[in-house]
């Protein structure tokens, strides 16, 4: 048995390197063809010049009619943009007139190609000319308004950025037109490829790259888009201009090595694959930066700013479509994959993720808006949080993981599977773990009888069975607390059995004082309302205070000496300010007025003590 394994494993190897052998005799195969077609440049470029003269022009008067049509249309362009986009215009309408300029130039490119004398293969090569040019200047634009979203970087280096860009996509249309009228003509292999290779290919890459790593910085600023952005958003921007340049130059490599095997890339494809990696991170800042503003202006509703955050991940996904479309379409169909049935499952499963991140961006939206409320109701960041502002975590993380799952769900239902047994599993395995994990159950159970009775929220000082301190952190079986002298206690909930929530509706607190027998109790009184009165005053402790400063009288005689006492209510968590400021007040009043305070004897032996 191990012999029969031993020798299946050699055949595998076997092939896999005689597999090697041909992709490798074919590539030498391939750029030996090449270097012999290389030598025939001259024939054939002889040969593309009779081909002119036989569609009755030449090369000059056909490069002299490429630039009317093209000029004629890049003027209307720009005339008719310039026309339609009033300087502050919006984007839709930005978008409008980019769209209704390209449409009116691409006429105005046929009307002045009428007016030539052009005739067969000449009028096709000039019609393509004024596409690409118009397609040139529509990609050009695009670029440049996602590129100057970013309100943190200099306008100089998005200027410097757009324009190097520019030039890198404009050369590139250029070389596809090119390359489209020497196949128009009919111009030989050899002459196609050292004018694609030599002068298209390489010279549109090295620009695409030396953009990108001339510009590195102002790329990953873009990228980062405006604050507050995440962590993976900033770990993106600070690789991406190395990953675009590794993407470029695998691309140039790819393509290469296709043509020397005799399949060679469209230039087309690899030109919009290009685009598309490049811009998919910009749109995704830019989308991000209009989400945060909308989540920020309450002008906006939530739907608003739902559908905001969704257009990220729809573009992610349209992106990644096309990218499908354009590179795995012909590999299903070499393999025989029926392309209806896969283009309606990817559809399918796309409108269900779609849905989920619309319905996550709703929750999301919803919990952010009610966490921004909850921060302003907040006078400072001691002030405790609303019971919805406490709850919103929790709710957030339940209903977010509801949704995935629910998506996922619905994912295999689409393709086919059936998730009944999947369900009833995980409800049976559920069930095992709440008999095996009874204090876990404990701890939820009485975590969700402890929120629903509002016992207490975050920010709020407590004391439990064996900590105290303020509520930092509510999670679905635990209780963060955080002493005052700064360490952390988490407590299960079911270890608690006593809650006492020192920061609910008011704080009294009661000051007592040991004086002289014959202190004259009147005069203390008036001394504590006067007292009450300057508390009451007070810019910066006046609206803490729910009830002034007062005496309370006498409340005991202790050993020939005076106990009065004085109270005051407060707010929760703002009594010891207003308790410094009364024992100072009280302190140089007595000591103005000659009251004597006298010290609490102590107790005990004294021989002992001794």
């Amino acid at each position: 048995m191990a012999e029969g394994a031993s020798t299946s494993v050699s055949s595998d190897v076997t092939s896999i390197l005689s597999g090697f052998e041909q992709v490798v005799e074919q590539f030498v195969s391939g750029f030996e063809a090449r270097m012999t077609a290389f030598g025939g440049i001259g024939q054939e470029t002889d040969a593309l010049f009779s081909a002119l003269a036989a569609g009755g022009t030449s090369a000059t008067a056909l490069i002299l009619q490429i630039l009317v049509v093209t000029l004629v249309a890049a003027g209307v362009f720009l005339f008719c943009r310039r026309r339609f986009a009033r300087a502050g215009a919006g984007v839709w309408r930005r978008l409008f007139a980019t769209l209704a300029a390209a449409f009116i130039a691409i006429v105005a490119g046929v009307v002045a190609q009428r007016l030539l004398p052009a005739e067969g293969l000449a009028v096709r090569t000039l019609r393509t000319w004024v596409v690409v040019t118009v397609l040139s200047l529509v990609a050009i634009f695009a670029v440049r308004a996602l590129l100057t979203h970013s309100k943190p970087l200099k306008v100089g280096r998005l200027a410097s950025l757009a324009r190097d860009l520019s030039i890198a996509i404009g050369w590139s249309m250029f070389g596809l037109a090119f390359m489209a009228t020497l196949r128009l003509w009919g111009a030989g292999p050899g002459l196609r490829d050292a004018l694609g290779s030599v002068l298209i290919t390489f010279t549109a890459f090295a620009l695409f790259i030396w953009t990108v790593w001339r510009h590195r910085r102002t790329l990953a600023g873009t990228v980062a888009g405006s604050k507050p952005r995440s962590r993976w958003q900033g770990r993106l921007a600070r690789i991406w201009p190395a990953m675009v340049v590794g993407f470029l130059l695998a691309t140039l490599v790819s393509a290469e090595v296709a043509l020397t095997l005799g399949v060679p890339l469209p230039g087309a494809t690899v030109l919009l694959t290009i685009v598309i990696v490049f811009l998919t991170p910009h749109l995704d800042a830019l989308i991000a930066s209009s989400a945060n503003r909308a989540m920020e202006a309450q002008r906006v509703s939530i739907i608003g700013v739902a559908l905001r955050q969704t257009a990220r991940f729809a573009v992610l996904i349209v992106m990644i479509t096309m990218l499908g479309a354009i590179w795995a379409s012909p590999l299903a169909t070499g393999f025989g994959i029926k392309l209806r049935s896969l283009t309606s499952e990817a559809l399918h499963i796309a409108l269900i993720a779609i849905a989920a991140s619309f319905l996550w961006s709703v929750l999301s939206t919803v919990m952010g808006r009610v966490q921004q409320g909850d921060k302003r109701a907040q006078t400072d960041m001691a002030t405790p949080r609303s019971r919805l502002g406490t709850l919103v975590p929790l709710i957030s993380g339940v209903g977010k993981a509801t949704i995935i799952a629910l998506a996922f769900l619905s994912i295999l239902v689409s393709v086919g599977v059936n998730v009944w047994p999947l369900i009833t599993g995980l409800s049976v395995f559920g069930l095992a773990i709440g008999f095996g994990s009874q204090t876990l159950v404990k701890d939820i159970v009485s975590g969700l009888f402890f929120l629903m009775d509002d016992a207490f929220r975050l920010g709020e000082y407590i004391e439990t069975s064996g900590a105290k301190g303020t509520v930092e952190k509510i999670s679905v079986r635990s209780v963060t607390l955080r002493n005052p002298r700064g360490p952390v206690a988490t407590v299960p909930y079911g270890q608690i059995s006593k809650i006492q929530n020192f920061s609910r509706d008011y704080a009294i607190e009661k000051l007592a004082f040991r004086l002289a027998f014959d202190t004259d109790i009147e005069l203390v009184r008036k001394l504590f309302k006067k007292i009450g009165q300057e508390l009451l005053e007070n810019p910066e402790l006046a609206p803490d205070v729910m009830e002034t400063f007062k005496s309370q009288g006498i409340a005991n005689v202790e050993d020939g000496t005076l106990v009065v006492r004085g109270k005051f209510v407060a707010k929760p968590g703002k009594q010891s300010m207003i308790r410094r400021f009364v024992l100072k007040a009280v302190h140089q009043a007595f000591r103005e007025n000659g009251i004597r305070v006298v010290p609490k004897p102590l107790t005990g032996d004294p021989v002992a003590a001794a």
